[in-house]
C-alpha cells in the first residue's frame, strides 16, 4: 500500500527507524525510545494515513531466540488506520535488562493504559508515565513476570489477599461527577481467620 510504503520512509527520515529485517507479513520498523513518543504522535495526527487506532503493544522476550543478537525484549505497537481501509503498521522498540524503561503512550492513546499494565505484568517492562501502572491479570503480591522465558512454569505462589480497587473505583467515580462523601479504608484479613477458612 502506498500509503503505508511513505509512512515508513517517513519514520525512518524523522526518527531514525529502521526496516524489521524479519517482518515479512507487514510494515514494521525499529525504533530507538527516545524516538518512540514523538513518532507515535506523528502516526496519530500527521502520517499520510493517519493511525488512529491502537491495536495492541506485546512484549517479547528474546533470550532464547535462535541467533537473536541485541537487547533482550521488545515491546511491539501495532497501530491501524480508522480513515485509510487497510493501513496498518507496527513499532518495535528493544529494551535492554539493564534498562527496562519506555516512555508511555496513555497520553495518545486511552487503549494503551491497559495494554502497558500486561507488559508490565507479564515481562516487568516499565512505562514510564503511566498514570497507574500496576499488575493487571496476576494478583498484587505475585514475584516475578510469567512471560519471561527464565520464568519457572511449575511455579506456584500464594495469595493472601484481595488486590485493594477501591481507590480505582473512587477516582472513576469522581471522574463522572459524583462526590466521595467518605474515603473507604482498606480492610486487612486476619491471617488466623484467613488460614483456618482456606483449610475447610
Amino acid at each position: 500500500m502506498e500509503s503505508v510504503e511513505k509512512i515508513v520512509s517517513l519514520l525512518e527520515e524523522k526518527f531514525g527507524a529502521q526496516r524489521e529485517s524479519l517482518a515479512k507479513w507487514d510494515a514494521c520498523v525499529v525504533i530507538a525510545k527516545e524516538n518512540l513518543h514523538a513518532a507515535v504522535k506523528f502516526l496519530k495526527n500527521d502520517a499520510p494515513a493517519k493511525m488512529e487506532m491502537l491495536l495492541d503493544a506485546a512484549g517479547i522476550d528474546y533470550l532464547t531466540y535462535p541467533n537473536h543478537e541485541g537487547p533482550r525484549f521488545a515491546v511491539s505497537y501495532a497501530f491501524k488506520s480508522m480513515s485509510t481501509v487497510g493501513a496498518r503498521v507496527r513499532l518495535k522498540v528493544l529494551v535492554s535488562e539493564a534498562d527496562l524503561k519506555v516512555p508511555t503512550l496513555t497520553d495518545l492513546y486511552a487503549s494503551a493504559n491497559w495494554l502497558e499494565r500486561e507488559v508490565f505484568d507479564q515481562f516487568g517492562i516499565l512505562f514510564e508515565g503511566h498514570p497507574d501502572l500496576r499488575r493487571i491479570l496476576n494478583h498484587c503480591e505475585f514475584v516475578g513476570h510469567p512471560l519471561r522465558k527464565d520464568y519457572p512454569a511449575q511455579k506456584r505462589q500464594w495469595l493472601s489477599t484481595s488486590d485493594y480497587l477501591v481507590p480505582e473505583l473512587e477516582k472513576r467515580l469522581e471522574s463522572k461527577g459524583y462526590k466521595v462523601i467518605e474515603r473507604s479504608e482498606e480492610i486487612n484479613p486476619v491471617d488466623e481467620e484467613f488460614l483456618e477458612g482456606s483449610r475447610k
